[in-house]
């Protein structure tokens, strides 16, 4: 059971990114301050939030060394402004050394507290690739995967962090310490959305017995890309809490100690896990 005690109001912010990073954090700002007026302590932006343009060497070349640059003073300030816990989406940011600096960028999600100081930072782990005839995804031509799982006390208990494609392992999600929230920023294609989507975040939700936070690009923008949307907040027993199905906006639900904590004492999954995600089963003789 969680040591949590009462509630928070979480949101999920959809955006349709374009290739101008100005209009893009106003976008951010935007969608943000009507989430903190409607109440949200816990903030999510959707992966890719700064930046989708044609050509991902150009995303290369907005990557910022970590700690320092206008797109993370932006969600800085921010999470400040807005006294919010802020989950901001992804942001490029340049590997500190190696072959693979001057190409390659991690795709990264910092959650900054109300303070705008960056609690923790991860670098998405595995790296989308998607190939269906004339569309095609190669991540790992301009990323570089992570290799460290990003939690970190929230205003929530404890929360997991993860970006889009991580979606599709559930082993980074049962990790200790157990997450209580999921933050999902992603820019699911409207291919892999429209078939897996929600099942994924469903599934995420009911086996980690944990509120996932799923915020999605939509739309189709200048690179052709055609992104899903329906972002979403998910209970702990798999219901969709808040969905905002199309176009820019929010979705708002309350994130409950209470539920929490009676869906597992009444099913306790996590308690009853007997295989860690490290071991290996022997064939039986």
């Amino acid at each position: 059971m969680s040591a949590m005690q009462g509630t928070t109001t979480a949101a999920v912010v959809q955006m349709s990114s374009t290739p101008d990073v100005a209009h893009n954090l106003a976008e951010a700002r935007r969608w943000v301050e009507e989430a903190a007026r409607r109440g949200a302590t816990l903030v999510c932006l959707p992966e890719y939030f700064c930046w989708i343009g044609v050509g991902e060497d150009e995303r290369v070349k907005l990557a910022e060394t970590f700690g320092d640059g206008p797109i993370q003073k932006a969600l800085a300030d921010l999470a400040r402004d807005t006294q919010t816990w802020l989950v901001g989406g992804t942001v490029p940011i340049r590997p500190a050394s190696g072959e693979q600096r001057d190409t390659h960028a991690y795709n990264t999600s910092l959650l900054f507290d109300p303070t705008g100081a960056c609690t923790v930072r991860y670098d998405k782990i595995h790296l989308f690739s998607f190939n269906q005839g004339a569309e095609q995804h190669a991540e790992g031509d301009t990323m570089v995967g992570g290799d460290a799982i990003g939690t970190a006390q929230g205003p929530f208990g404890m929360l997991r962090m993860s970006v889009c494609y991580d979606l599709r392992f559930p082993e980074l999600y049962r990790a200790k310490p157990a997450a209580d929230v999921i933050a999902v920023p992603a820019a699911f294609t409207h291919t892999t959305g429209l078939a897996h989507w929600e099942l994924l975040l469903r599934a995420r939700a009911v086996e980690n017995e944990a509120y996932v936070l799923a915020s999605g690009q939509c739309g189709t923008h200048a690179n052709g890309w055609r992104t899903f949307g329906h972002s979403m907040i998910v209970g702990p027993w798999g219901e969709v809490l808040a969905c905002h199905a199309d176009g820019p906006g929010v979705a708002l639900a309350t994130l409950s100690a209470e539920t929490l904590d009676a869906v597992r004492s009444r099913l306790p999954v996590l308690e009853h896990r007997r295989i860690a995600t490290s071991a290996q089963v022997e064939p039986a003789a």
